[in-house]
């Protein structure tokens, strides 16, 4: 199971995991509303890890914020609650970390922080869903120097960012300009008045357990 991640100065948009990238506006990815028919994930029991394969980009209108690497660990439900015979099947994950941080504006220094339990869920399909879930207050995002701003994602409850699951070795999560809630507040060039970001990222979900078999979402 994803960045990987919002505003700073302008709009600070953070992220998710493999390659990602974070951008605040632009397009929605269009995700399918899925019936609520069976979902699996398996092997049941299996630790896993969220990884990044190249940057995670946060986008902030003139700030963009680039980090290395983003890494996160968690598990696969054990039998039986790894399957729902009528909606999604949800892995917790731990709070991602985010190092190796920087703007591309001189004088302006980025951190990102996060907490508590997330989760990606998954809802087989036509389309398998694949959606990240931040807990209330699970990413904080702080730009100091020229704009010294601070956004917190999902400030007042968990939120969801929704995206697609791609089976595969190993299996992927993406999410395209997926809004998500949040607050900011700082001096001059601080977007205090934005209520939205958005989230770009595709994650990588590792089976540790047994790497030959990659994490599969299933009927």
């Amino acid at each position: 199971m994803y960045s990987k991640l919002f505003f700073a100065r302008a709009a600070l948009v953070a992220a998710g995991c493999v390659a990602t990238s974070v951008v605040i506006g632009g397009p929605a990815q269009s995700v399918p509303v899925q019936p609520a028919g069976s979902t699996s994930v398996s092997p049941a029991g299996a630790s896993v890890t969220a990884t990044s394969v190249g940057s995670q980009v946060l986008e902030a209108g003139a700030v963009t914020v680039t980090c290395k690497t983003l890494n996160a660990k968690g598990s696969v439900p054990a039998a039986p609650d790894n399957q729902n015979a009528n909606g999604p099947v949800s892995v917790q994950i731990s709070a991602p970390t985010f190092s190796d941080c920087e703007t591309d504006l001189a004088g302006v220094d980025a951190t990102v922080t996060t907490t508590g339990t997330w989760a990606v869920t998954v809802q087989n399909g036509s389309v398998i869903t694949g959606s990240l879930t931040i807990p209330k207050g699970g990413m904080t995002i702080k730009t100091s120097g020229l704009a010294s701003c601070t956004t917190v994602v999902a400030p007042d409850g968990p939120a969801t960012i929704a995206g697609t699951f791609t089976n595969g070795n190993p299996p992927t999560i993406n999410a395209k300009n997926a809004p998500a809630p949040i607050k900011t507040t700082g001096g001059f060039g601080c977007p205090t008045d934005a209520k939205t970001g958005t989230l770009t990222g595709t994650s990588a979900l590792n089976n540790v357990s047994d790497p030959s078999k990659p994490i599969t979402v299933g009927p």
